[in-house]
């Protein structure tokens, strides 16, 4: 059978390893594993979520409001835009998947990062599109100046802050550079982690209204599934003006997420309480593995996010993971990106302290 040429070069996503899998190839309790790998927060769900959910499960038999109106509305009043200005999607990846076969087809060209998430490059190869990326892992500005003016791409990638790696650039010097992009190439800001990096320094902070009003050519992208914890319930949204957004909807399949998901986010956005909470412990928490790694002369990305990348010298990134993995410690390993480092989720209290220990029985074994 033929399928799409295009095919052949498009890689697969390697999401992580479920709990499900690890008790059946191991034989590890399910209460006995902890998954600290794909950036879920560890709190759980804000209990009003959990209760509106409970309440309204006897309408999952509808089809949603496809409008999305309600939460539409809730999230022009939270950024202070217009309804018309935002489009909904089954997590913010869709979004991306939107905006790049909206604007690209087999002669364009997509600037990202070296290191950064990997759906920009797989769903960029699937139009066909010449994939064009930094030498640097992290962000560097420079760098993409650079290659935008000798590419002139369709589409830029910023991931603010960037997933796997952590780091964030700061609004000012992203501002600066969008100063020097053609009002025709679509920007991304991928703002998946946003709320952790406004929280930690407000000089990170982008703000969808201005970044807009600034910046026509850029969208914003912003998810419920990290801060709000509804990575279960896959929304996510797109902020960008309304010429972009009446576009992008012509991608959209209806009835794009459910009716339990429309719901979940609704009230999710009313808690802010909770999502300030969580965000506030991740950060504690994570003085815990900055000492850690300090005290064992490992090297590490400062973090902006519910994540940290830890790199390692005298150990092999792959052989640490799997060790991990067989003791029912699920972590992200980078050797696919091209790095011998690992990725973990900051947990709660309980779990980063049975990471500490395992990682100890680890590395002493691998000695």
């Amino acid at each position: 059978m033929k399928f799409n040429k295009v095919l052949k070069n498009v890689p697969l996503y390697e999401a992580g390893k479920p709990i499900e899998l690890v008790t059946r190839e191991y034989g590890i309790s399910p209460k006995d594993v902890v998954k600290l790998a794909s950036n879920e927060n560890p709190y759980g769900t804000s209990p009003k979520v959990v209760k509106k959910i409970q309440d309204i499960a006897k309408d999952m038999f509808k089809y949603p409001d496809d409008s999305m109106y309600e939460l539409k509305e809730a999230l022009a009043s939270k950024y202070e835009v217009e309804s018309n200005n935002i489009v909904i999607g089954s997590g913010s990846d869709q979004i991306l998947e939107f905006a790049i076969h909206a604007k690209c087809n087999k002669k364009s060209k997509v600037l990202m990062a070296k290191t950064t998430f990997a759906m920009y490059e797989i769903y960029a190869k699937q139009t066909g599109a010449e994939i064009i990326k930094t030498k640097s892992s992290q962000h560097n500005l420079k760098e993409f100046k650079k290659l935008y003016k000798k590419h002139n791409p369709d589409i830029i990638f910023l991931c603010i802050p960037n997933n796997p790696l952590g780091e964030c650039l700061d609004k000012v010097e992203v501002y600066e550079f969008l100063e020097s992009v053609d009002k025709d190439t679509l920007v991304i800001i991928d703002g998946a982690y946003m709320e952790y990096a406004a929280y930690k320094d407000i000089n990170k902070k982008i703000s969808p209204k201005d970044l807009i009003n600034t910046f026509p050519n850029a969208i914003y992208l912003g998810t419920f599934s990290k801060a709000y914890a509804l990575g279960g319930m896959r929304v996510g949204y797109g902020v960008a003006n309304p010429e972009i957004i009446q576009n992008l909807y012509k991608l959209r399949a209806p009835f794009n997420i459910t009716t339990l998901s429309l719901a979940a986010a609704i009230e999710a956005l009313k808690d802010e309480e909770f999502v300030n909470d969580c965000i506030d412990k991740n950060f504690k928490q994570m003085k815990r593995f900055e000492k850690y790694c300090n005290d064992n002369n490992f090297e590490y990305i400062p973090s902006y996010t519910n994540f940290i990348t830890i790199l390692f010298k005298n150990f092999i990134s792959k052989q640490v993971a799997q060790k991990l993995l067989e003791r029912g410690m699920i972590i992200r390993d980078l050797t696919g990106y091209g790095l011998n480092a690992i990725r973990v989720t900051i947990g709660t209290t309980t779990q980063n302290t049975k990471f500490f220990k395992l990682l100890n029985e680890v590395l002493e074994e691998l000695k």
